[in-house]
């Protein structure tokens, strides 16, 4: 079993436990195969994405009524990776510098702790980063971010609470590109799609990067809380909508029995998913990788 497999398997134990404990019975009737449906639903799998493993299970039953052919884990595993084919977001190499990472979405999806991290991955990937702290709205937002800055000796353009947000990325592309910089992260202020001046404040971010450069921010990634379920597939479209979404991050899945919905999330929208976050350490933010994944949902080795 590899490092980064036991990795996602520990980080996805709430969920693995649920689905696993079921999935892994050697005793298959319709009782268990009943259970296995309520258990893929209350993952927040999404219902396509468990007719389609119940489907599965179903037809190998009937063919083998002591599933000797077949796991249920197995074929579970099979489902999802075919529907995650595509899913896994790879940053390119960059063809100018600064690339732009604008992080955007609610407040309490983990934003600003994610900004500092994103840092130290592409940091430990042996690229250069600078943090823009675009987030003037909240009282603690800076000072959060400075303290993450610090302890991972990440550099950080800021300004007070209340600055223009579209300054602070223009100050912060300004320096990026002066140091020759390869990535720069702008950490953006919590909003609702029902907050009309915060959406506006994206926008303005957006216009003025693109007076520095027309392709900024090339990546544009949603930050969300993966312990709502598929609730937060309403949050991806809203966002994707009013300011077009290139990727996504899910955070919090560690403490969450609802990892399932990463499959939903995608199968909706068809955005690639970057990192997951699978705890409270600066490398617990990883790459999502969709068959360690799916094989660590089901409780099966790598």
């Amino acid at each position: 079993m590899s490092r980064l497999f036991s990795f996602f398997r520990s980080g996805f134990s709430k969920t693995t436990e649920k689905v696993a404990s079921v999935f892994n019975r050697r005793k298959l009737d319709d009782d268990t195969i009943t259970l296995m449906e309520e258990t893929l639903y209350s993952a927040d799998f999404g219902l396509e994405t468990t007719d389609e493993v119940m489907d599965a299970i179903k037809k190998s039953y009937r063919a083998e009524k002591q599933m000797r052919d077949k796991d249920p884990a197995e074929l579970g595993v099979s489902v999802l990776m075919n529907r995650l084919q595509g899913s896994e977001g790879r940053l390119p190499e960059a063809e100018s510098k600064p690339q732009v990472i604008c992080l955007i979405g609610v407040n309490g999806s983990g934003k600003t702790t994610t900004a500092a991290k994103l840092g130290k991955w592409l940091n430990d990937q042996g690229k250069t980063v600078l943090i823009g702290a675009c987030d003037t709205f909240r009282a603690a937002a800076n000072e959060q971010l400075k303290t993450w800055c610090q302890r991972l000796d990440l550099p950080l353009i800021a300004s007070q609470q209340g600055a223009d947000a579209a300054s602070v990325a223009f100050d912060a592309y300004q320096a990026a590109a002066r140091r020759g910089t390869d990535y720069l992260i702008l950490d953006t202020a919590g909003r609702l799609h029902t907050k009309s001046h915060l959406m506006d404040e994206l926008t303005k971010i957006r216009r003025v990067l693109q007076k520095l450069n027309p392709q900024a921010p090339e990546h544009s990634w949603l930050v969300v809380d993966g312990s709502i379920g598929t609730n937060s597939i309403l949050q991806a479209r809203t966002f994707n909508e009013s300011f077009g979404l290139t990727g996504l991050i899910l955070t919090k899945l560690d403490g969450t029995s609802k990892g399932g919905a990463i499959v939903a999330i995608y199968r909706e929208l068809g955005i690639p998913v970057y990192f997951v976050g699978l705890g409270e350490k600066p490398e617990d933010l990883r790459l999502f990788d969709s068959e360690d994944y799916a094989h660590a949902i089901f409780g099966l080795k790598e």
